[in-house]
């Protein structure tokens, strides 16, 4: 598997057909936000754009919303602490099959705390 830690989605549709076939499994990680792409390329490589990330959805990327949006909007500069509110756990899970390496299945999943 390859964690693909890239800001523009193009990049990493780009690699997952550039290594399509020869790895089980490029997964994007770094924006966060989960998207909704999850595949087989035609050659057997698992590929999502990202897979989210695990932490406050109540948030700006994991981060309390007043003071992100106040340094957006004034550039002044502020502490950005973690938030805590609607905590969930993003993932993506692939079956490999175990003789060629590549993936059989991909899918999402998101696991949301009981407490919130």
């Amino acid at each position: 598997c390859i964690d693909l830690h890239a800001e523009a989605t193009s990049d990493k549709q780009a690699m997952g057909y550039f290594l399509d076939g020869r790895v089980s499994s490029v997964l994007g990680t770094h924006t966060h936000v989960t998207t909704a792409d999850e595949q087989i390329l035609p050659n057997g490589t698992a590929f999502q754009c990202d897979i989210g990330m695990t932490g406050a959805y109540r948030s700006i990327l994991g981060r309390e919303i007043q003071p992100v949006l106040k340094t957006t909007l004034t550039f002044d500069p502020n502490t950005f602490h973690v938030a805590t509110e609607d905590v969930r756990l993003a993932a993506t899970w692939v079956d490999v099959d175990p003789l060629t390496g590549l993936a059989k299945a991909i899918g999402r999943l998101q696991w949301k705390s009981a407490g919130d």
